[in-house]
């Protein structure tokens, strides 16, 4: 192996290609397929969980260029990439936006260069890096060249949070960027809970410990506490579906059970 090549761990199921066999995507490999016939044994609606994260992904995104006029987003947990991608949406509404991916998955890095391909009058990048070391993210040369600190900016931590179990862990990466970033900036997370289906939220926890990624679904109240200090938007923290729906969207009939997973958007003072 060159010392350039890169290993991209096919035989042990990561979260990042479960998510993407979730959404019918092809980037998983058999260990990925294996893990995931297992949760979704536990929890049959995980795919529609997954389907809701990246319609609120989307919607969030929108809904920030186009009323709050966010020019630059920060996208923490990547994941595989599947179009449209949060930056397609942004620069969909403001063609010069900058965007900025963080991952740390070798085949989300290698599938990021080939296919996240910005708005010639914007900008797209990637940085490989761990969410679980937050500071290293802020200081990335890349990050600080592409991003103005001194400008508002929309972070995205979509379906990431549960993947951080340590109470204290999620609350330090959470914290040290909200610190980090300028007044009128943006939070939006979506967080996995056991508040709806418990049984089956459990289970699904269990199956994902049995292949080495521990999980912690959280209720409303600690969802919510990640918030702190900021000002949660309209219409507060939510199922993922109920956060400012489309109005003609046949998931709207989905159950709370279905989508288990909260969201919301705050905002800097």
């Amino acid at each position: 192996m060159s010392d350039d090549a890169v290993d991209l761990a096919m035989d042990r199921a990561h979260s990042a290609r479960m998510y993407d066999f979730y959404l019918g995507g092809i980037t998983n490999f058999p260990a990925d397929r294996e893990a995931a016939a297992k949760a979704l044994a536990a929890f049959p609606s995980a795919p529609i969980a997954a389907r809701l994260n990246r319609r609120f992904m989307h919607r969030s995104t929108r809904y920030l260029a186009a009323e709050l006029g966010i020019r630059q987003f920060l996208d923490i947990g990547t994941g595989i990439p599947t179009s449209p991608n949060l930056h397609e949406i942004a620069q969909e509404v403001v063609p010069s936006a900058r965007v900025v991916y963080i991952d740390n998955d070798p085949i989300v890095l290698a599938h990021a260069r080939a296919l996240l391909r910005s708005h010639p009058d914007g900008t797209t990048t990637y940085v490989e890096a761990d969410a679980r070391d937050p500071q290293r993210i802020l200081d990335h040369p890349t990050l600080r060249t592409t991003l103005d600190f001194a400008e508002p900016i929309g972070v995205s931590l979509i379906a990431l949070l549960h993947f951080l179990p340590d109470e204290e862990a999620a609350h330090t990466v959470v914290d040290e960027v909200k610190k980090a970033l300028p007044s009128g900036s943006t939070l939006a997370i979506s967080h996995a809970t056991p508040d709806f289906a418990p049984e089956a939220i459990a289970q699904v926890t269990r199956a994902y410990a049995a292949v080495g990624t521990h999980v912690r679904p959280r209720t409303k109240d600690e969802v919510h506490r990640l918030f702190t200090g900021w000002e949660l938007l309209s219409p507060g923290l939510v199922p993922t579906h109920r956060w400012h729906p489309d109005p003609d969207d046949p998931m709207l009939t989905i159950t709370d059970a279905d989508a288990s997973c909260y969201a919301g958007v705050a905002r800097k003072p």
